[in-house]
């Protein structure tokens, strides 16, 4: 779709972060389709910002794989490669597994509580057939572990890697409505009962199974 003519205006602090995290979420969110050409001097005037943290965040995107640059060339966002997806989910599925297994015994009764609160408002986005609410929940139920172990590799692998899984989610994830709140439910049950190794398995096996249908009927 076109670049929007009504887009966000930061303060004249914005950091390059903040253009990234933007650019990321509108390729992830599919407002940028794939294919679609992305100039750097169009994107820049969307976001009310200069060229260059534009340009630094192009370069970011591309190392994900979100976009393909060819420097003085043109820039695109990048077509769903099955394959390329498939390895991104099992590093994200590895890294949460990572985590899950070295926070067990650091989450608290209110991380626990956290977890739960993400897993009912999963089921409550499952009931009403909200992909993007759902995918909300799963993202903040699952961050609650890396968040408490405050490992800042995971979190980088998770960043970059990431958004790549949540792209292909969005677009064309099935949900499988009680299936994944009961996994949800066993995976905090093994936390809260302080079973690092069964919990961070469930964890892994929860992001390496994730199938990704084919968006076409």
């Amino acid at each position: 779709m076109p670049i929007p003519a009504d887009g966000p205006r930061f303060e004249r602090t914005l950091l390059r972060n903040d253009v990234f995290e933007r650019l990321r979420d509108a390729v992830v969110d599919g407002t940028f389709a794939p294919g679609e050409q992305l100039k750097d001097v169009d994107l820049a005037t969307w976001l009310g910002v200069s060229r260059t943290p534009v340009r630094e965040a192009l370069l970011r995107l591309a190392a994900s794989g979100l976009v393909v640059t060819q420097p003085g060339k043109s820039t695109v966002v990048s077509m769903i490669d099955d394959r390329k997806v498939e390895d991104a989910r099992d590093v994200v599925g590895s890294m949460h597994e990572l985590a899950v297994r070295q926070s067990v015994g650091l989450l608290s009764a209110d991380d626990i509580e956290r977890m739960r609160a993400a897993n009912r408002d999963f089921a409550a986005a499952i009931r009403a057939d909200d992909v993007r609410a759902a995918l909300d929940a799963d993202e903040a139920l699952h961050a609650v572990p890396v968040q408490v172990l405050g490992n800042g590799a995971i979190v980088s692998v998770l960043n970059q890697f990431g958004p790549v899984v949540r792209r292909a989610e969005q677009q064309r994830f099935r949900l499988n409505g009680d299936a994944s709140v009961a996994a949800h439910d066993r995976l905090i049950e093994l936390c809260a009962a302080g079973d690092a190794a069964g919990a961070a398995s469930l964890a892994f096996e929860t992001w390496h199974t994730l199938q990704l249908a084919d968006p076409t009927p």
